[in-house]
């Protein structure tokens, strides 16, 4: 006999229905008691809806709400018509009111675009033009004058946004006479009748001999003045980029706007610019074509124009100078025709350098000390130096800008007298240019 094994889920289970027959195992937690209150995610989109004031018996929160009504698109605010600036000063304007300021006290500049590079004695002369260049280095010199909160020195640069802090500045007398449209216009046809070469960026002189660059003590005439005459209808007055001795004559270049000084200035700085001078000279170098390499400081450091000396490399305010010359012509081993090449543009480089190496120019009142030395008869007590050649780029195509300047009276009257032929070639052309 065969017997069945006992039904599971029966009534000794437990786990049966309630009649005793047999069915399905309850859910897992069935006869668990509760410990707390459970949560699905019906009762926490319920609650949402409450939270948000949606009717949630209408809609099941698996389907998605239906999309609100749209709204009016918003009307963008009417914008307030621009209104143009008002015009700024005229640069004749910004000079009027730099020179008002001269007298009224401390006052902090800032540096502009255009003024990127410059000279910070450059900027001040640039922005107060009234102001007597030996002020300006008397002011820097002593320390009155800040860049950014810190003391300046002569030769610092300056960048755009930079701030200068500028002492009071007073002008005791006037230096140059009153102007008037006469003097303007005798002025600019004087200026004009020395112009090289002139483009809308820039020019270059042929500057006489005897007349100074910039004002000092006891100067009234000189070229920075002169300028005053050429300003331009957009205020602009044409502005120096290096500097000649006054008694040194030939090309000058003068920058016709901020921009073209800084461009130009900074090929000054880089050596770009490419010059030549010629000299007479005492006596006749043994070596026809030779380098002069020293280093240079002024016997008087206050004083601007003071006399250059040879100094030693490490020494306080020396600085070196690099000059390349040349023996073009001579007379009698007592004169001689010499072209120099500079390559650095130190303070009368080219004159305490001829004096180094033992021919002086002539006519040099503070260099020239040969003893038991006659000037030959004819040749004046001049000095015999100019400025004769300068190739540098021009500012805005960086082309170059080849310029020569002939002979000034007193020099061609002596290359007359010692048969100096003025064409011939000039053998410190190939010289190095470092």
């Amino acid at each position: 006999m065969t017997t069945r094994p006992p039904r599971r889920g029966g009534p000794s289970g437990g786990t049966g229905r309630p009649d005793g027959r047999p069915g399905r195992k309850p859910p897992f937690g069935a006869n668990r008691a509760r410990t707390g209150p459970r949560t699905s995610a019906h009762d926490a989109a319920e609650r949402a809806a409450r939270a948000r004031g949606d009717d949630s018996s209408e809609r099941s929160p698996w389907i998605p709400a239906a999309a609100p009504e749209p709204r009016e698109p918003r009307k963008p605010k009417p914008r307030p018509e621009p209104v143009a600036p008002p015009p700024g000063p005229s640069k004749r304007e910004q000079r009027a009111e730099a020179s008002a300021t001269l007298a009224s006290g401390v006052q902090t500049l800032m540096v502009e675009a255009d003024e990127a590079g410059m000279r910070i004695d450059r900027f001040l002369t640039a922005r107060f033009p009234q102001l007597p260049f030996t002020r300006v280095q008397s002011i820097v010199r002593k320390g009155e004058l800040r860049v950014d909160g810190k003391r300046a020195k002569p030769n610092d640069r300056l960048e755009p946004g930079m701030s200068v802090r500028v002492p009071p500045l007073r002008l005791d007398q006037p230096n140059d006479r009153p102007r008037s449209a006469a003097r303007d216009s005798d002025d600019a046809t004087f200026l004009r009748s020395l112009i090289l070469y002139e483009d809308a960026e820039m020019m270059v002189l042929n500057k006489p001999f005897g007349l100074a660059v910039q004002g000092g003590s006891g100067t009234v005439r000189h070229v920075d003045g002169l300028l005053e005459s050429l300003i331009g209808p957009d205020g602009q007055k044409p502005r120096l980029v290096h500097r000649l001795d006054k008694d040194t004559a030939g090309c000058l270049i003068i920058a016709k706007t901020r921009l073209a000084a800084s461009t130009l200035a900074k090929s000054f700085r880089s050596r770009n610019a490419r010059k030549i001078y010629w000299a007479l000279c005492a006596g006749v170098p043994r070596v026809k074509q030779g380098r002069v390499s020293t280093y240079l400081a002024k016997d008087e450091p206050t004083d601007a124009d003071a006399r250059m000396r040879i100094a030693k490399h490490g020494e306080e305010g020396a600085t070196h100078a690099l000059t390349y010359y040349a023996t073009v012509d001579q007379v009698a081993q007592k004169l001689s025709w010499l072209s120099f090449k500079p390559v650095t543009g130190r303070t009368h480089q080219l004159r305490a350098h001829a004096a180094h190496i033992g021919h002086p120019i002539v006519g040099d009142p503070k260099y020239f000390s040969v003893e038991n030395w006659e000037l030959p008869g004819g040749i004046q007590n001049r000095l015999h130096l100019l400025a004769r050649r300068i190739v540098i780029p021009h500012p805005r195509t960086g082309k170059p800008v080849d310029v020569s300047a002939p002979l000034p009276q007193h020099m061609q009257q002596s290359w007359n007298l010692l048969g100096f032929d003025a064409g011939r070639y000039d053998p410190v052309v190939d010289a190095p240019e470092d």
